[in-house]
């Protein structure tokens, strides 16, 4: 993890909630630090669970409080807010509490609390970033480059990722959104781009196989599951990119890379929060709407938890200097 811009010998504790979209926030952050962490997965029974983020902790975790605290602790999901008040109330100025989204209860407790720039919460102790953190970094996207997964390296240059993703809660890919994606990929390959498609959990076998049919026997890889998935070095090596626009945390891990971003929105549904973020990556010259052609453009990478890090250690050591 490098030098830590934390200092050396700062404990970091993530608690994660189980769900994958709130620990990838928090290990970005995390990483960011570049000091050593740990990671702590809650999982309250009922009726703790259900009093979450309101109730108390659930009492056979108890001993997850005991001293030695640690010195930050990074949160996300309703189901840990109460884990990271009781840290706070035990630990007072001796523990830096973060919280990754908006916690909805007890934010005046919270040392810092990040959100996406399209929550209207703000306050003192509240950071907005315009992409979500995740654990990307330039540096370990250069070490991709530097050793690119093999089965993506022999591919001819350009290249062109196509990031999936799924239904959500608001959206979901219609038969009209896959036949768009064939055409799509098929498109891009006619430019001269060869493809590196990986899916997510949520990709629907349809959408997967709209890709493969529009890649036909053009230069390509499409990750079926085997092996590691080699998200890094899809980023890493990306001339371009097509991202499905399901996923504000996918577009934005998208935007660190620096190259053309383009977004496919899926017609099924639609989400006003998500379109809002879209458009303003869009203001910021990072993201297009695809309309059936690669262009090249250029932008800053956005590096969120790049932002998120520096404040905390500007906030921790101001917090520090105070108690001593």
């Amino acid at each position: 993890m490098g030098d830590a811009r934390i200092g050396e010998g700062v404990r970091v504790l993530i608690l994660g909630s189980g769900k994958a979209g709130h620990e990838i926030n928090a290990i970005g952050v995390a990483e960011a630090l570049g000091g050593r962490y740990e990671q702590r997965r809650v999982d309250p029974r009922k009726p703790y669970l259900w009093m979450s983020p309101f109730g108390p902790v659930d009492p056979r975790d108890a001993a997850l409080f005991d001293p030695p605290w640690p010195d930050i602790v990074l949160a996300s999901g309703r189901v840990t807010t109460p884990y990271l008040r009781a840290f706070k109330r035990k630990a007072g100025s001796r523990l830096f509490a973060v919280f990754l989204q908006d916690p909805r209860f007890a934010r005046r407790g919270m040392d810092l609390i990040w959100v996406p720039e399209h929550d209207r919460h703000r306050g003192p102790n509240v950071i907005a970033t315009l992409t979500s953190p995740h654990p990307f970094s330039a540096r370990r996207l250069a070490a991709a480059r530097a050793a690119p997964d093999p089965r993506l390296a022999a591919l001819p240059a350009p290249r062109c990722a196509i990031v999936l993703g799924g239904p959500s809660g608001a959206q979901h890919f219609t038969a009209e959104d896959e036949t768009r994606m064939s055409a799509a990929v098929r498109a891009i390959s006619a430019q001269g781009f060869s493809i590196m498609a990986t899916p997510s959990r949520r990709t629907p076998p349809s959408l997967l196989a709209a890709v493969r049919a529009g890649l036909g026997e053009a230069p390509g890889f499409v990750w079926d599951g085997a092996g590691d998935n080699p998200y890094a070095s899809i980023l890493a090596l990306a001339d371009a990119l097509l991202v499905t626009g399901d996923s504000a945390n996918m577009v934005g891990e998208a935007t660190v890379t620096g190259a053309p971003v383009y977004v496919f929105e899926p017609s099924g549904g639609g989400s006003s929060k998500l379109a809002g973020a879209i458009d303003a990556l869009a203001r910021r010259g990072a993201v297009r709407r695809f309309d059936g052609r690669i262009e090249r453009f250029t932008y800053a990478p956005i590096d969120s938890s790049g932002e998120i890090a520096g404040e905390i250690v500007r906030r921790f050591a101001l917090m520090r200097a105070g108690a001593g």
